[in-house]
């Protein structure tokens, strides 16, 4: 723990001493997640189902739907992130976007409690009989669901990179409770989700969407209420400019000098001024991307400061600049290898509920059905199981035999998720195939919307999600881990957005290869694959296409991997002053 941990780190010239408190503030922040989670989580997650049975959609607008409002949400944190390190600071983004996203959830809670704001019931008409929601009321939905993408937009990016803020990384017992942070933020992440697909999706099915809906808005107030109540424990990094204008001005100036010939001792002869208050770490010269460093060439017509700064930064940057841009081009191919791997999480959040829907959910002998939604605890479920034995037991082991801290590295961590993930989609389309042919065979009832129940137990879809829960353990922490201590300082919110922006372009990329599927498919030999009623489709096929897909897609993070230069690696020239601002010298 964290105990009198004082460090000055200056974020502006007169701005005090910062007092870390470590785990000291850790309820308030994790509190806050805890019920925010609880909130966004007990909303979200039956919203597929909310839309078709109370809103009366298709099963394929409600997917669109959704699929349009993660998306949108997760590239909403790019913005948010933005506006963070650039103008308000963590602290007022996540202050303002809690409260937006509150009054979303009660926005969405009207829309079910007052009978106006929502079509009639549909009973167990066909839901082509069913009357549609009129363009008033889609707007009060839309209303609601808008705040709650402004809520997440400041939220996702700033959380976690506010919960490490508090933590020292100059001392050993900081960076390891940064690390540890990162782990022990997912498992209360996780206990809140299942927590939210268990008691509150039951709610919702089972006794009122209004209280269903009216739980989850009363814990996002509470969140507000504790992320507000620690305010005084709280290290409150101020914004330190704009990172992206920086990052803008290297690839100008590099353009305007692309002309001019690389020095053969770059170390030595480029211009290389850093602030007396900059935050980030001084890092090291690097021998990739480098036509960049033409930013950084002096020539007669640069001016100088008195500080030592350019006049001009649109045509001379710093080497310093430089190299931090190049972090940023490096970590791109990591990102762009981790959005395919998400199309796999993203089947296990929607399909599985329509598996769920025409398989049997009865527990035993009894007649308690779990709910379609809830299914999706057992990949939370998973995640939970295995965080405390690995950051706890595994870890520890792992770092005695290879000396590394963490055990493996963070790409080793993504490229064992990934595997697991591949592993994931096949083993899904077997059992998927099983619960069809029972459906053909033997069935044991009918959904009325849809089509037969299967007699497979809807058990048999526990192995998929506890595997791709045993994939997120590791791919997903390993990411937030890898934006946070790769980026640079200054630009840790934008880094922390990087893995919902992932998220929103492999939702999107899900509803795009859905509909290319549903579309290329309908005319086939083996009819539709994604047909309303799953057991006239092949779900199981579009499940071996997905995992086709990933097993590509791992082939990419390989070689990017490979090529990949950790931050603050260099390359072994012997530079000069090498001591860093802001030191973080933990090997990533």
């Amino acid at each position: 723990m964290e105990k009198n941990n004082k460090t000055a780190v200056f974020t502006t010239d007169d701005e005090p001493q910062l007092n870390y408190r470590g785990w000291k503030s850790m309820p308030f922040v994790i509190g806050n997640e805890t019920f925010e989670k609880l909130g966004t989580t007990g909303t979200s997650s039956n919203l597929l189902v909310y839309l078709t049975t109370v809103f009366n959609m298709k099963s394929i607008t409600a997917t669109t739907l959704i699929n349009i409002f993660n998306g949108t949400t997760n590239f909403a944190t790019l913005l948010g992130a933005f506006l963070s390190d650039t103008y308000f600071g963590r602290y007022k983004t996540l202050g303002f976007a809690s409260v937006a996203s509150f009054l979303g959830m009660l926005v969405l809670t009207l829309t079910a409690a007052i009978s106006k704001l929502h079509p009639p019931d549909c009973g167990n008409q066909d839901s082509g009989a069913c009357s549609g929601p009129t363009p008033w009321q889609l707007a009060f939905l839309f209303i609601g669901l808008g705040l709650m993408v402004i809520g997440a937009g400041g939220i996702r990016p700033c959380n976690l990179a506010f919960g490490a803020d508090q933590f020292n990384p100059n001392t050993e017992s900081g960076k390891k409770g940064i690390t540890s942070f990162f782990n022990w933020y997912y498992f209360t992440f996780t206990f809140a989700m299942m927590i939210s697909l268990t008691v509150i999706v039951y709610v919702q099915s089972d006794v009122s969407w209004a209280w269903g809906l009216g739980i989850p808005a009363f814990m996002m107030f509470l969140s507000c209420a504790m992320f507000f109540l620690g305010s005084r424990l709280y290290v409150k990094v101020k914004p330190d400019g704009s990172p992206l204008a920086s990052t803008v001005q290297v690839f100008v100036a590099a353009i305007k000098k692309r002309h001019l010939k690389l020095p053969e001792e770059p170390w030595l002869t480029l211009h290389n001024h850093i602030p007396k208050n900059c935050i980030n770490s001084k890092l090291p010269h690097t021998g990739q991307f480098r036509c960049l460093e033409k930013a950084a060439i002096m020539t007669p017509e640069d001016q100088i400061k008195s500080d030592g700064s350019a006049i001009n930064p649109w045509r001379l940057s710093s080497k310093q600049k430089v190299e931090e841009v190049k972090v940023l081009i490096r970590v791109i191919p990591i990102w762009a290898s981790a959005i395919v791997y998400y199309v796999a999480s993203v089947q296990q959040q929607t399909y599985v509920v329509f598996q769920a829907l025409q398989s049997d959910r009865r527990v035993g002998n009894t007649h308690f059905k779990i709910p379609a939604a809830s299914y999706a605890i057992f990949s939370m479920l998973g995640l939970t199981i295995w965080i405390p034995i690995y950051d706890r037991i595994i870890v520890p082991r792992l770092q005695r035999l290879t000396k590394k801290e963490g055990g493996i590295t963070i790409l080793q961590r993504m490229a064992i998720g990934m595997i697991l993930a591949i592993f994931t989609m096949i083993i899904s389309g077997i059992i998927e195939d099983k619960r069809r042919s029972l459906a053909l065979s033997r069935p044991v009832g009918l959904e009325q919307r849809r089509g037969a129940i299967s007699s497979l137990s809807g058990l048999w879809l526990i192995p998929q999600l506890s595997l791709i829960g045993f994939s997120e353990a590791f791919t997903i922490i390993a990411e937030v881990e890898f934006y946070y201590k790769q980026f640079p300082e200054n630009m840790r919110s934008i880094g922390g957005s990087l893995t919902f922006v992932g998220f929103a372009i492999s939702n999107y990329l899900s509803g795009f290869l859905i509909s290319m599927v549903h579309r290329f498919t309908k005319g086939a030999s083996t009819g539709d694959w994604l047909p309303e009623d799953l057991n006239k489709g092949r779900l199981d096929y579009f499940y071996y296409l997905v995992a086709a897909l990933g097993l590509l897609n791992f082939g990419f993070f390989l070689l990017c991997a490979k090529w990949y230069k950790y931050k603050g690696s260099g390359d072994g020239a012997p530079e000069v002053a090498m001591e860093k601002v802001n030191p973080e010298k933990s090997p990533v």
